[in-house]
């Protein structure tokens, strides 16, 4: 039986309408409502700046997860108010396993960034450690402190851990992974981990020197000894509560040599869109990236992004973030949202 997607999507998207003043407002304003939406893909979505001036949910959080971008001066990092962790978890543990160990593995979960006493506001990081439960709950191995990343500190507990037979799982984002290729490469050395052991990296290019996709797996192969095969990337961002994954090890498992792509959950889909106008594009043409995640369910589902990626069908290509100023739908649909918002506010103290 195929996920009933549409069905769901149309119901929350009547529940949200219902439940959030400032999105209903901003629905109303673009003149898409339940009454007059049909398909999935007209649910009107909120641009992830939004986040940064307002709380968009539909009940009072649990938690509140903060996107990593600076406090410095005026702007704001963005907020996502979950009121149900229930949902993130349930969503984050089940493409992970069918994603990263679709074979069954049990491998020790590592950190290659700062762990949750640090960060207690990264939903990352939250995830890993729901991972690392999930697991077994071994004791944590996080390798990025409160200061910058020592990456020979992190190869001598790396060469710690590694004495071991059991598989590991590095978990971290790729600026500190190219950190760390770029220390073993300098010290002409290499980490020998137990087979099986896998990688999985996010994040792109945000300050400092990143790998690209093809130097990654050299390096990681070259100075890890894990294969490109068991190297996965995923996406992911603060605003939703599933992710995309690289495809290549679920497929290796499954017998098929189809390339790399990122797959995602049942529960999640996206479009490309147009950056002026914010139309949906034919799949297989490259546009900003906007997603629908049902496990949103309580907070906001339709979200709107400055990614840049290529959708084809269930699969993603990313193509990065479009340069310069924030894109002219992006940003009408930010100045709609803030506007429905402020004639809500004073029609209440009329």
């Amino acid at each position: 039986m195929d996920f009933p997607f549409e069905e769901l999507a149309l119901e929350i998207f009547e529940f949200q309408f219902a439940h959030c003043e400032p999105y209903r407002k901003f629905a109303e304003r673009r003149g898409q409502t339940p009454d007059t939406i049909e398909h999935w893909q007209d649910i009107p979505a909120v641009p992830t700046s939004a986040f940064k001036a307002l709380d968009l949910t539909c009940s009072s959080p649990e938690r509140i997860f903060l996107t990593s971008g600076t406090t410095a001066g005026k702007e704001r990092r963005g907020r996502h108010l979950m009121p149900d962790l229930s949902l993130y978890r349930t969503s984050a543990l089940r493409q992970f396993r069918a994603m990263v160990l679709p074979d069954g593995a049990v491998p020790r979960i590592i950190g290659l960034m700062a762990g949750p006493e640090t960060l207690p506001d990264s939903s990352l990081v939250q995830m890993v450690e729901w991972i690392r439960e999930d697991l077994d709950g071994a004791p944590a191995s996080y390798l990025v402190g409160d200061g910058p990343f020592d990456p020979a500190s992190a190869t001598a507990q790396l060469r710690s851990l590694a004495l071991d037979s059991r598989p590991v799982c590095l978990i971290g984002v790729r600026a500190v992974f190219t950190a760390l290729l770029d220390h073993l490469r300098i010290k002409k050395t290499q980490i020998e981990f137990a087979a099986n052991s896998r990688i999985v990296d996010t994040g792109g290019p945000k300050g400092g020197r990143t790998l690209s996709d093809a130097g990654f797996l050299r390096a990681s192969w070259e100075h890890l000894g894990i294969p490109g095969y068991y190297c996965i990337n995923e996406y992911g961002m603060t605003e939703l509560s599933s992710q995309y994954y690289d495809n290549v090890l679920e497929r290796r498992f499954a017998g098929s040599n189809a390339k790399r792509r990122k797959a995602a959950p049942p529960w999640l889909r996206s479009v490309a869109v147009d950056p002026e106008t914010l139309e949906v594009l034919p799949d297989g043409e490259a546009g900003l990236l906007r997603h629908l995640d049902l496990a949103n369910a309580l907070s906001l589902m339709a979200i709107q992004t400055e990614d840049l990626g290529v959708v084809d069908g269930e699969f993603l290509q990313l193509r990065g973030r479009l340069a310069g100023a924030e894109p002219r739908g992006c940003a009408l649909a930010l100045e709609h949202l803030l506007d429905s918002t402020k004639v809500a506010s004073e029609t209440s103290r009329n």
